[in-house]
């Protein structure tokens, strides 16, 4: 298990490029790879949320995790989203060890609300399972009590915890009862929203869905936290941050096809197709955010 590659700061999470024939553009994930790398992200996470992850074979699995870790070239680790099916999720963990990642994010059990011990064991049979670095994700049908986490954490690979369910008081007593012992990320939607509340109970890293087209304002924002910077951080949320965010909320979804959209505005190869249940970014809302970023960028010029 390498412990040093423990992902800290801002996360990038990039999307899945699909051609025109709905395949997966391995030369512009690779591109966007290198643009979130040189942008200074911790770490890069494939096949997650944002690659839809739901909707991906492992044969397009592997093909996205040879070209991220060959785009990487070992400047920062690479991490790989296994879960849901649980023998899915074993043939993919073992596949993308051998193809070197560094580590993975167990996400929840496909539909299924299991008990406390169905979830210790679900996460207990993928973290052992190989001797990768391993990041708990807890939402939807995965929430976690505090005893249950403390018993992961005896498992050695286990070395982290993505929060995308945003129970502040489970998020206190996690940190208060574990300290650092784990590492603690926000994983809530458009987590700069939310850093403030994150940061002040011990978290110190997140992933960030705007730095796959706007990452100076991921690092901007990021380091005005650090620095309790609050007239710089009120200035990103009104320009940047809230009304983007509002226009991620107006359809179900948005979450994933939205940045595909900002980076297609921004210029980078990815194109706007997203793959059902999905859908891409109407029209009218793709002419807000086309508004919205050319005032980021008046504001907020790339340096």
């Amino acid at each position: 298990m390498s412990t040093s590659k423990v992902p800290s700061g801002i996360l990038g999470f990039p999307v899945t490029p699909f051609t025109q024939r709905g395949k997966v553009d391995v030369h512009a994930l690779e591109a966007n790879v290198e643009f979130l790398v040189r942008s200074g992200l911790s770490a890069v996470f494939v096949c997650c949320g944002s690659g839809e992850f739901q909707s991906l074979s492992l044969e397009e699995c592997m093909d996205i995790i040879d070209t991220a870790v060959g785009a990487t070239k070992g400047r920062v680790p690479v991490y790989v989203g296994v879960g849901g099916n649980l023998s899915m999720a074993l043939r993919q963990l073992h596949a993308a060890e051998a193809a070197g990642v560094d580590g993975c994010l167990i996400f929840p059990p496909y539909l299924i609300h299991g008990e406390q011990e169905g979830l210790y064991e679900y996460v207990k049979t993928i973290a052992s399972s190989s001797d990768l670095n391993t990041i708990i994700y807890q939402r939807d049908s995965a929430i976690f009590t505090v005893e249950t986490v403390q018993r992961l954490a005896e498992i050695p690979q286990v070395v982290g915890l993505k929060d995308g369910h945003g129970n502040m008081e489970l998020n206190i007593e996690l940190v208060q009862t574990l300290g650092d012992r784990l590492a603690w990320c926000n994983g809530m939607p458009f987590a700069e929203v939310t850093m403030p509340a994150y940061a002040a109970v011990g978290f110190r890293t997140y992933s960030s869905a705007i730095s796959n087209y706007i990452p100076h304002i991921s690092r901007m924002f990021f380091t005005a936290l650090e620095n309790q910077d609050r007239e710089q951080l009120h200035a990103l949320y009104q320009v940047a941050l809230m009304p983007i965010n509002q226009i991620r909320k107006l359809r179900k979804g948005y979450a994933v096809s939205l940045i595909k959209a900002g980076m297609e505005i921004m210029g980078l190869p990815t194109g706007s197709m997203v793959r059902p249940p999905l859908v891409p970014v109407e029209p009218a809302h793709y002419h807000m955010l086309e508004r919205v970023l050319e005032s980021v960028l008046q504001a907020f010029p790339v340096p």
